[in-house]
């Protein structure tokens, strides 16, 4: 695994919200980012982009964050991808859940676009060691 991270995975199908999210990852942040609006099409692209790091939005229609993130587990080729939820359900007990699940970290919605790529490289840091 590499020490600087620059590749991330993000997935949000919302265009407002992942509009910003790229803003802040790309621009503010230097990271090569490939977007995806569902979570087929994160399964679709994760195996020829070779994400570092994923941001996987809870809520989405169809396949949801939770169903897509252990979709990409099961992948066998991730298992050492740290994978992010960014989610507006914040409460004490899906936060919970979530962390069951082994995720590396919980960014709730709406998010700091000036300090999202910092907050990434902390949770980043964290899962180096």
């Amino acid at each position: 695994m590499t020490t600087t991270l620059t590749r991330i995975l993000y997935v949000e199908d919302d265009a407002d919200i992942q509009a910003v999210g790229e803003l802040a990852l790309a621009h503010v942040g230097g990271f090569t980012v490939e977007l995806c609006s569902s979570g087929q099409e994160a399964l679709d692209k994760v195996a020829d982009f070779q994400p570092e790091l994923i941001l996987l939005d809870v809520m989405m229609p169809g396949i949801d964050g939770i169903e897509t993130y252990q979709a990409l587990k099961e992948l066998g080729h991730l298992e050492n991808t740290p994978v992010v939820f960014m989610t507006a359900k914040v409460q004490e007990e899906d936060l919970a859940r979530y962390r069951q699940l082994g995720i590396a970290d919980i960014i709730s919605k709406p998010f700091d676009p000036m300090s999202l790529s910092d907050r990434i490289r902390n949770i980043w840091q964290q899962c180096q060691h």
